[in-house]
């Protein structure tokens, strides 16, 4: 299973809780990827295939180069897509701010650079959601058309996110 999103939909969060309700595991995708230093890890794309080779998984749907992968391994597609401005863009900016005043550890070491970097650095978590905030649909359009069998379940808000793990995915698996 997969979630998809912009930077701070909620995509881990979410992830999480669908895998525990389900009884899988889920499998941080953002701890595959960064190395310390924020260095990308030699063995990602090798780490990704082995997961999508278990029975069942959980993760995010993220970097370009192993989303084909996931989505041909996956059955199911949850893709937040909230409202960038009054949810996600809060949501992604608080969740920055608070990494950064509490030294939070991320990945492998990793820690959220200087607020300032909003401001000059244009890989800056903050600036990446804003300057990604449209890719999803044409990328979740173009997994659908190329994967059939992969079940789509478009979210809307944080409400319709909830209700769905609570209500629609529960009955659905029977739990």
């Amino acid at each position: 299973m997969l979630v998809a999103g912009v930077s701070g939909a909620g995509k881990t969060t979410f992830a999480g809780r669908l895998a525990a309700l389900a009884g899988l595991p889920h499998t941080e995708i953002d701890a595959l990827f960064h190395g310390p230093d924020w260095t990308p890890r030699p063995e990602f794309q090798d780490d990704v295939r082995a997961l999508v080779a278990q029975p069942e998984w959980v993760t995010e749907w993220q970097y370009s180069e192993v989303r084909p992968l996931l989505a041909a391994h996956a059955d199911l597609l949850v893709w937040l897509d909230h409202p960038f401005w009054r949810v996600t863009f809060p949501r992604v900016v608080r969740r920055t701010v608070r990494r950064r005043l509490l030294h939070e550890e991320l990945w492998n070491g990793n820690r959220e650079g200087s607020l300032a970097g909003v401001l000059t650095d244009q890989e800056h978590i903050i600036r990446w959601a804003v300057r990604t905030r449209r890719k999803y649909r044409d990328l979740v359009q173009r997994a659908a058309r190329k994967n059939p069998g992969l079940v789509i379940v478009r979210l809307g808000t944080p409400a319709e996110a909830e209700a769905w793990l609570t209500g629609s995915f529960r009955e659905a698996v029977r739990l």
